[in-house]
């Protein structure tokens, strides 16, 4: 069975893992999800990832991050543009996530950025989602 929305299962997948402090979570490869995983650790939201063959798929291994109280440091992932309903944002109108606290990640024609690093560069796209 194809799935319809493989981010939207991403995020679950770390938002479910945070909520019972799983140290990893893996997750099904693919360029976009990769290069998700990458925004995030750079931004540091997950202490790390790796991309590991298993038979003849690939599986993304997220090393979840958590502080020294063992609270998980990414407190909320929200899906913002799904499958039925795209959401495109010029860089002039992307919007600060928790006032500059989280970051919105957004589908550039550059990759995938924040949105401060796309009003930086002056590109809009497609807001995926936002975490905080």
């Amino acid at each position: 069975m194809a799935m319809t929305d493989p981010i939207a299962d991403m995020l679950t997948r770390i938002r479910n893992a945070n909520m019972v402090s799983h140290p990893t979570v893996d997750v099904p490869a693919s360029k976009l999800k990769i290069q998700l995983a990458k925004l995030l650790k750079e931004e540091g939201y997950i202490a790390d990832y790796e991309v590991k063959e298993e038979g003849k798929f690939k599986v993304i291994s997220i090393t979840l991050k958590y502080d020294s109280k063992g609270k998980p440091v990414i407190t909320k992932l929200e899906r913002i543009s799904k499958p039925g309903l795209r959401h495109y944002s010029k860089a002039k109108n992307l919007q600060k996530v928790l006032g500059g606290m989280g970051i919105a990640v957004v589908s550039t024609p550059k990759g995938l950025l924040t949105d401060r690093k796309a009003r930086k560069e002056n590109v809009g796209g497609e807001v995926l989602c936002y975490v905080y």
